[in-house]
C-alpha cells in the first residue's frame, strides 16, 4: 500500500473498501489532486464556468477525474483523412521494342496503363484559430495530397486546403470554414520538465478520437528522424499511427506539443513517442499565417 499524503488521510472508520482500491490502482492521480498550486496560466475550466485554479475535476462518486477537462478540450481536436496518388511500379514490357513491334503487326494500340497508386492516410489535428478556420497538423501527413478532409468530434466534415508548412518543425496549417469551437491555447513548452503530466489526443489506427495520458520522459531529445526535426519532447503517453498532428496537452488544457513521431519495432506504441514543442509550432503558425 503506498504512503497516503496527509491531505488524503480519511477519518477513523471511514476508510472504505472503494477508497482502498482507488489508492492501490491510481496513487499518482490522487497525489496530483493534493497539489494546491494553480498552473502558470488560467486553466480552460475557469474560462467556461469551472472553478479557477482547479486542475482535476471529479467523477460521479467524487473521485479525481480528467473528464471535465476532456469535455472542454476534445471538441478542438480533429481527425484528418488524406487522399494521395503516388507513383507505382512501371511495366517494363511496355518499353520492350519487340512487344511494340508485335502490337504494330497486329494493328493494336499500345495500352495506356496508369501506374500511379491511390493512398489514404489518417491523422489528427488541432483547431488553433476557429474564427479563421486554422487547423494545425503534421506536414508529413499531407505528402502528395489530392484531397484533405477534416472531421470534427461532432462528425461534421469539411474539405480543407493547405495554407502552408514549415519543414523544420513538420508543422502544416489547414484552412476550413470558421467553426464555433473554442480553439486550444498554446502553453510554454520551455517550462516543461521531466515528470510533468501530459495528455495525447488523436485518431490512432483510424479508431476515432482517443485520449491517453503519461508524463514527459525527456526534453530536448535530438537525433529523431535523422535530426531533421530538431529537439523534441519525449513522452510515454501512448502515441500510435494516426496520432500524427494531434496535440500534446498539459493539465491546464494547453497545447505544449504536436505529436509527430514514435519508435516501435512493429510500428505501434512501446512508450516512446515524440512531439514538436509548442513554442516552435507557434512560431511556424505565425510564419505561415502572418498572425502574431
Amino acid at each position: 500500500m503506498p504512503t497516503v499524503p496527509e491531505c488524503l488521510q480519511p477519518r477513523q472508520g471511514l476508510f472504505s473498501r472503494g477508497f482502498r482500491a482507488l489508492l492501490a490502482l491510481a496513487p499518482v492521480l490522487l497525489l496530483a489532486a493534493c497539489v494546491a498550486t494553480p498552473p502558470p496560466t488560467e486553466p480552460l475550466g475557469a474560462a467556461t464556468g469551472g472553478p479557477a485554479g482547479r486542475i482535476l475535476g471529479q467523477d460521479a462518486r467524487g473521485y479525481p477525474s480528467l473528464a471535465p477537462l476532456m469535455r472542454q478540450v476534445t471538441p478542438a481536436v480533429v481527425s484528418i483523412a488524406v487522399e494521395s496518388r503516388t507513383q507505382g511500379e512501371d511495366y517494363p514490357f511496355l518499353r520492350d521494342p519487340e512487344f511494340r513491334r508485335f502490337l504494330d503487326r497486329m494493328g493494336l494500340p499500345a495500352p495506356e496503363i496508369d501506374v500511379s497508386e491511390r493512398r489514404r492516410s489518417l491523422g489528427s489535428g488541432v483547431i488553433v484559430d476557429a474564427a479563421n478556420g486554422y487547423v494545425m497538423t503534421n506536414n508529413h501527413l499531407l505528402k502528395d495530397a489530392t484531397s484533405i478532409t477534416v472531421t470534427l468530434k461532432d462528425r461534421r466534415s469539411f474539405r480543407a486546403r493547405r495554407l502552408g508548412f514549415d519543414q523544420g518543425s513538420d508543422v502544416a496549417i489547414l484552412k476550413i470554414p470558421p467553426v464555433a469551437i473554442r480553439p486550444l491555447p498554446f502553453g510554454d513548452s520551455d517550462r516543461l520538465e521531466v515528470g510533468d503530466f501530459v495528455i495525447a489526443i488523436g485518431n490512432p489506427f483510424g479508431l476515432g478520437q482517443t485520449v491517453t495520458m503519461g508524463i514527459v520522459s525527456a526534453v530536448e531529445r535530438a537525433g529523431v528522424g535523422g535530426s531533421q526535426l530538431g529537439k523534441l519532447i519525449q513522452t510515454d503517453a501512448s502515441i500510435n499511427p494516426g496520432n500524427s498532428g494531434g496535440p500534446l496537452l498539459n493539465l491546464a488544457g494547453e497545447v505544449v506539443g504536436i505529436n509527430t513521431a514514435l519508435i516501435g519495432p512493429s510500428g505501434g506504441n512501446v512508450g516512446i513517442g515524440f512531439a514538436v514543442p509548442s513554442n516552435r509550432a507557434r512560431k511556424a503558425l505565425g510564419k505561415i499565417t502572418g498572425r502574431p
